[in-house]
């Protein structure tokens, strides 16, 4: 799979011929990011004064299909009409452990080859993977789902932690209100800012939201269960947060010499001492920012962070947002 190219924004159509957009339905969806898709390209809009969009609601079978909460859907077109569409749209999939069908796999291919746009959102990731479409390609999926898109497909290099990725010609979004996010980000790129903030307004959403997934994933400070020298100390750093640690205090508590106990810990958590202990922080500041009025200062001193510009660097850069946006997003 060559590597991305960022597409070039598409020439005004004309009315005889409106970019075709497809949507997957599928037995068993979740209704709320179909109907995101048809909101978005499936209304009418011509006090937009630009040629708006052809959706095409597609399936693999002909049949009525279950949605959950309780109702069925037909789609009107098969997935040849998928496979020919301008923009192709997959907003999940029936089961992230499944099988995607041949029949989908090779609809996906043939609408990729022909030079379509290819979208997903939340789990629709794991379709264009099984395509093979993503193969050398950072993507993202509901950071729920992210860990099992990377151990089931090793060549996607997977992002938690965006809400959206635009690989140019392969698009994939988060969750299920990330969705919403790409696919204005889609209008803007075909019909500019001032087209794609209309169509926010009317969905009485944000144009373009800050920060990333990183900040709604339900992260915790947990305790350490197993009983070893890394556990040990990762048991005591939990306990002492609000002190300085270093790599030599951590060591010490395992009863290990530095370099060993490094080893250990790299080969036991997949990063260094310090960064986890940067991380445990970060962590123990969210039912703060969340619950408490304390300053944004003070919250960073108990948690451990010498000064509030490093309490403010560690935390963005770790939730893809600031302190203070994450405590407007999430306050009591």
């Amino acid at each position: 799979m060559p590597s991305p190219l960022p597409s070039p924004l598409p020439s005004p159509p004309t009315p005889a011929h409106l970019p075709t957009v497809a949507v997957l339905a599928f037995d068993g969806m979740a209704p709320f990011e179909l109907g995101c898709v048809v909101e978005i390209f499936g209304l009418p809009r011509p006090e937009l004064g630009v040629p708006w969009y052809d959706l095409k609601v597609c399936a693999e079978t002909s049949e009525p299909m279950r949605a959950v909460g309780g109702f069925t859907v037909r789609a009107a077109h098969g997935l040849d009409v998928l496979a020919s569409a301008d923009t192709v749209i997959v907003p999940g999939v029936p089961d992230v452990r499944g099988r995607v069908s041949d029949e989908l796999v090779l609809a996906l291919r043939l609408a990729y080859e022909r030079g379509a746009r290819m979208v997903s959102i939340c789990s629709g990731a794991f379709a264009l993977a099984a395509a093979g479409l993503l193969d050398g390609r950072e993507a993202t999926t509901h950071w729920k789902y992210a860990e099992l898109l990377q151990r089931r497909f090793p060549e996607v290099r997977v992002n938690p932690s965006v809400l959206y990725v635009d690989g140019g010609d392969v698009l994939t979004s988060a969750g299920s209100a990330a969705g919403l996010d790409l696919l204005v980000h889609l209008v803007r790129r075909d019909h500019g800012p001032g087209v794609a903030n209309v169509v926010a307004r009317r969905l009485v959403v944000a144009p373009h939201r800050e920060g990333g997934q990183a900040q709604f994933i339900e992260a915790a400070v947990r305790p350490v269960e197993d009983d070893d020298a890394v556990s040990r100390a990762m048991e005591w750093a939990l306990g002492h947060l609000a002190e300085p640690i270093t790599v030599a205090d951590l060591a010490r508590v395992a009863h290990l010499a530095e370099r060993t106990f490094v080893r250990h810990f790299r080969r036991r958590t997949g990063t260094s001492p310090l960064r986890w202990v940067i991380s445990q922080r970060v962590a123990a500041s969210l039912p703060m920012l969340e619950g408490t009025a304390a300053p944004v200062e003070e919250i960073g001193a108990a948690v451990g962070f010498d000064s509030p510009v490093t309490f403010r660097h560690h935390f963005t850069r770790a939730m893809r947002t600031s302190p203070s946006a994450y405590r407007r997003a999430f306050g009591a």
